[in-house]
């Protein structure tokens, strides 16, 4: 029951508050303006997850409106929030994206802090249920890619990465604390990394239409204060293809390919409200992943639309092992456009794998 409870908070403070158009409040309208040049768009977050149980927060994206350097319909922008949850876990996130020019360069970030407990099965793609263990991890997490547009789709660029994970609880006699895990106890990543990618979308946060395909490889390196050195490189091929007046098939191939002395905090994660929807994020962990995924959305009035899907992927430690036992999941769920005038949204998902495994995913914006 508490997924419905989270619909009806939700869907309670969204409509509660964006319908204050007349009060003389602090929340005066859907939108509020900082200034000639800024519109500042509110999200209440009400959400249960299996990573979080219940949470709550809030937050906020940014608009640079008065800017002339858009590239198509994006404006620069900074999404944040801030959330809390039953779990006794903090998240704090910001992901700006500023455009510089005439939109030839642009700046696509996010910084990330965590005072996360979480659950561990070990690392590979057949790990047991009963294996699970609890443990708690502090984390700062800094990644900053500066891109250059080459006209008309194309883009190249360079990403910083910088995480700082703090493992402070481990079970006693569990697989953290045997030791042997990397990263058991704590790990830094740091390194540089360089980017292409390939982008038709008419918008990021809820495209109509386009193709995205990016490839990106990156470096940690104790020369840089790293503990762990290792390389990976990550494959995202989307498209999303409109059926007829108000539906979409929205269609993506992500697959992460991680070599040498990897800690777990750095391992494909396969689970999640943005890449496996239907497992715990991390259910399962290796050096290797693919996740194949297919949408259909279907928008039903100007600002709800639906969304049902399918996916399929699995981890291992060679990619020569994939398609041993592939990992299943479907679901579907609703999204909410805040604002006619934005393409900010927020979703409600719910994702059943195999197993026993299920789960209920609150987001903003789409999945991919």
């Amino acid at each position: 029951m508490r997924w419905i409870l989270s619909i009806i908070l939700l869907l309670g403070v969204s409509l509660h508050t964006f319908g204050q158009r007349k009060d003389k409040g602090i929340v005066r309208s859907d939108t509020l303006k900082t200034g000639g040049n800024l519109k500042l768009i509110g999200i209440p977050v009400l959400f249960s997850t299996p990573e979080t149980g219940f949470g709550f927060g809030g937050g906020g994206q940014l608009f640079l409106t008065g800017e002339s350097n858009t590239f198509r319909a994006r404006q620069s922008n900074i999404l944040f929030t801030g959330i809390y949850t039953a779990n006794n876990q903090i998240i704090i996130q910001a992901l700006p994206q500023v455009y510089f020019g005439k939109g030839d360069y642009y700046l696509d970030g996010s910084y990330e802090f965590r005072i996360y407990p979480n659950k561990f099965w070990g690392i590979g793609n057949d790990t047991p249920e009963d294996n699970v263990e609890d443990y708690d991890m502090t984390s700062h997490k800094v990644r900053v890619d500066f891109l250059k547009r080459l006209p008309p789709s194309l883009n190249f660029g360079f990403r910083f990465n910088f995480e700082n994970h703090e493992v402070t609880e481990v079970e006693a006699g569990g697989i953290l604390d045997s030791g042997e895990v990397p990263g058991s106890d704590r790990a830094v990543i740091v390194g540089l990394g360089a980017i292409f990618n390939f982008d038709t979308r008419d918008q990021v946060e809820d495209p109509h239409g386009g193709y995205y395909v990016t490839f990106n490889g990156q470096f940690s390196s104790e020369n840089f204060g790293a503990t762990h050195g290792f390389n990976r490189f990550e494959t995202d091929l989307r498209a999303y293809r409109p059926i007829r007046e108000k539906g979409l098939l929205a269609l993506r191939l992500y697959v992460q390919n991680n070599f040498g002395d990897v800690p777990f905090q750095a391992k494909a994660q396969f689970g999640g409200g943005n890449m496996a929807r239907g497992y715990f994020a991390g259910r399962f962990i290796d050096d290797q992943m693919y996740v194949l995924t297919a949408e259909y959305r279907w928008r039903f009035h100007p600002r709800w639309s639906l969304a049902a899907f399918g996916l399929m992927g699995e981890v291992s430690n060679i990619t020569q092992n994939f398609f041993q036992d592939p990992k299943f999941s479907t679901g579907g769920g609703i999204r909410f456009k805040i604002l006619k005038q934005q393409n900010t949204l927020v979703r409600l998902d719910v994702g059943i794998g195999e197993d026993g495994n299920s789960g209920f995913y609150f987001g903003v914006n789409q999945a991919f």
